[in-house]
């Protein structure tokens, strides 16, 4: 096991998450004046740094690529046209090159975010998509050709877009919940609103995890659940959805029950045990998400039902 690869792997998936979800964060839960405001500064200045992050991991990850594609012993002893080859003679290396381009995209639409804030969102969204996006080539959505192998980059691409929007609104609440002045009435209003209203964005993205996650499986393995016990991939894939199950618990309990609780309490003004609450689950819910991208990070280096 190529444990650089996996964290290098892992890194990337979370990293292009935030490049990507915490802008459209921004356009559907904050409204006009909020994006404008210290917290969408903020939510931009990060996505920046995350792009630029990006950047740097796709670098790592260009190399790591290069030396299990030649057998190099290490990377220094990589030969220069083996880059050259990569970038423009494999979807790898185009899907390289896309992502770079769209991170370079995010970053200047940061800049340009203090000005025209919706209009940065949107761009930094758009283009945080589609470096996620590019994930797929790197992975088990390549390894088909032909109409299966579009279905199955489709479905790859909606699942990474749908698992962005979740971690990117985890990150979101987090960054609500860990600032300083978390107390204020207005930004408890705001809190008590944007969970309420991810309700509907929320249900969109687990239907589209289910039904794209059903669907790989289907194209990966077939309809066969031979081996999903005794192989290394099998058993990945069952911690990953027993996560998951609890992500979607801890989710229902944000929504149906503490979300009230907090509504309620801004209104009492004892929103101290709420708050903590609130915390503590997505705190869990957040860590329970760092396992899951682990956890695909390692089965991306697995084939089917490897033991």
């Amino acid at each position: 096991m190529d444990w650089m690869t996996v964290l290098v792997r892992f890194a990337l998936y979370l990293d292009l998450m935030l490049v990507f979800g915490l802008p459209l964060f921004q356009l559907h839960a904050l409204r006009r004046p909020e994006r404008s405001s210290a917290l969408g500064k903020r939510f931009s200045a990060l996505t920046a740094g995350a792009a630029v992050i990006g950047m740097a991991l796709s670098v790592a990850s260009m190399f790591l690529m290069a030396k299990a594609m030649t057998g190099a012993a290490d990377v220094s002893a990589i030969e220069r046209h083996v880059f050259g080859m990569m970038l423009t003679d494999t979807s790898f290396g185009m899907a390289w090159c896309l992502r770079m381009a769209m991170l370079l995209i995010c970053v200047s639409a940061a800049l340009l975010s203090n000005r025209w804030p919706s209009a940065g969102a949107g761009l930094m969204s758009a283009a945080g998509g589609a470096a996620l996006a590019t994930l797929s080539w790197a992975g088990h959505g390549a390894m088909d050709e032909g109409a299966r192998g579009q279905v199955h980059l489709m479905a790859d691409i909606i699942h990474l877009l749908a698992a962005g929007g979740w971690v990117g609104a985890l990150a979101a609440f987090i960054l609500m919940l860990a600032r300083p002045s978390g107390d204020d009435p207005a930004r408890l209003s705001l809190l008590s609103r944007t969970l309420n209203g991810f309700a509907l964005t929320g249900t969109v993205i687990v239907g589209s995890l289910v039904i794209t996650g059903v669907l790989n499986y289907w194209l990966i393995v077939g309809p066969t659940v031979t081996g999903l016990l005794s192989s290394a991939y099998g058993q990945l894939l069952i911690a990953k959805l027993g996560l998951f199950t609890l992500m979607l618990a801890l989710a229902a309990a944000n929504r149906y029950r503490l979300a009230p609780l907090l509504e309620r309490a801004h209104v009492s003004g004892e929103h101290g045990e709420a708050i903590a609450a609130l915390r503590r689950s997505l705190f869990l819910e957040t860590g329970c998400a760092f396992l899951i991208l682990a956890l695909v990070a390692w089965l991306g280096t697995l084939g089917p039902m490897t033991e």
